[in-house]
Parts: structure tokens; sequence; C-alpha cells
């Protein structure tokens, strides 16, 4: 694990933005921890999350010329991750999406620059990969070419019912069926390697078994 993602989870779970407990996922599982982005609803750690967004799409060696965030949390996502590249040096266009087409003045659903180029799409966290595959359509429909999908967290978790699920995670799905890859800030183990480490806080240590075991289950490796 990268010093960067250890800092980033470190950052979540003090922001309370990681939080563990037991909670219903969209998809009815129950989970030992939650991750809300929504949550960075200040300045202060809007600024944060952008640069970590900002340093990992540059570390990977992605070649982009804009970003585009899926409505609604990629909005703020994509556009506090375009000043922060801005601020370290690399200016480039972004926009997004409307859940419904405006009629008046511009009219349409995309709201921003043109898409054009290579484009990465930011957004909080794959689940169904609906959004994305949304993105994807949007930006091909504009003669533009998808490049990347850019995440905070890679829960790494199978997708389906308990009884018939898939061989990949939702991650792994969206990067197949589109051809292009997902770039995650930190992922499940990452997770669970800050839950284990020797020095973890006894707060966060109690959740390992419980993280484990849901790793475990559904868990795509």
């Amino acid at each position: 694990m990268s010093e960067l993602t250890h800092e980033f989870i470190r950052f979540a779970v003090d922001a309370e933005v990681i939080r563990f407990g037991e909670f219903l996922t969209k998809a009815g599982r129950k989970s030992p921890y939650f991750f809300n982005a929504g949550l960075f609803n200040d300045g202060k750690n809007l600024g944060k999350i952008a640069d970590f967004y900002a340093q990992t799409l540059l570390k990977s060696g992605i070649e982009f010329d804009m970003l585009f965030g899926p409505a609604y949390k990629g909005i703020t996502l994509a556009s506090a991750t375009a000043v922060s590249l801005a601020n370290k040096g690399h200016n480039v266009p972004f926009a997004y999406n409307r859940k419904e087409a405006k009629d008046h003045g511009e009219g349409g659903t995309i709201v921003g620059a043109k898409l054009a180029g290579r484009i990465v799409i930011v957004d909080d966290v794959i689940s169904a990969g609906t959004s994305v595959r949304e993105s994807v359509e949007l930006i091909r429909a504009a003669g533009a070419m998808p490049c990347a999908v850019l995440i905070a967290l890679d829960r790494m978790e199978r997708v389906g019912k308990d009884d018939a699920l898939s061989a990949q995670s939702a991650v792994q799905e969206v990067s197949l069926a589109y051809g292009i890859p997902v770039i995650a800030i930190a992922n499940l183990n990452d997770l669970f390697s800050c839950l284990s480490a020797e020095n973890a806080d006894a707060s966060l240590a109690q959740y390992k078994d419980a993280v484990a075991a849901y790793r475990e289950r559904y868990g795509a490796f």
C-alpha cells in the first residue's frame, strides 16, 4: 500500500466518510463498513479529497484531455479535481451531466466544456456500474473517448445475489465491458491492511474480523 493510499484512508476515517458498524448496501447486503463521499461536505475536506484524486490520476500515467462527472456526486468531485489538477500545473476542462435535459438556454444534458478527446470519468465508487455506462454512452455519442474511470474506493465486491455471485467485481466488470482502466485511490484490501496493522487504533482494529468475513464472502480477487 502506498503512502498516498494510507493517508487517504486515514483522512476518510477521520472525516467519518468511512464508517464502521452495520450498514445495508444498495445490493441488500449487511456491510461492516460504509463509504459516503457526500460527507466531504466542507471546503477543506473537499479540497483534500480532490487532491487525492488528482495525485492518483497523475501517478497512473493515463493520458487524458478532460474530466467528466456523472450526476450527482461526480459533479462536485470532477469539478474539485479539475481545480486541484490546475494547481499542479495540469489545467484541463471538465463537464458533467444533468439527470433531465434542459429545454431553454443552451439546452441538453451536458454542462461545462464540450466533450472532446480522451476523457476520465470521475465518481465516488462503482456499485452496479449504471452511472459509468450512462457516462460512456454520452461521451461516445459526442464523438469523444472515455479513457479511464477514477474512483475513491474500490469495494472489490462480486456483484449479484448470494446464490449467483459473478466471478468479477463491479469494477472488473466495468473495465472488461468498456475496455478502459478503473483507477482507485484505495481498495478493500488497503482498508483491511490498515485495520490489521500492528499500530492500528483499537477503535478501528475491532472491526478487522467483521471486514475479513465480509471480504471472504463477497470479495473478488
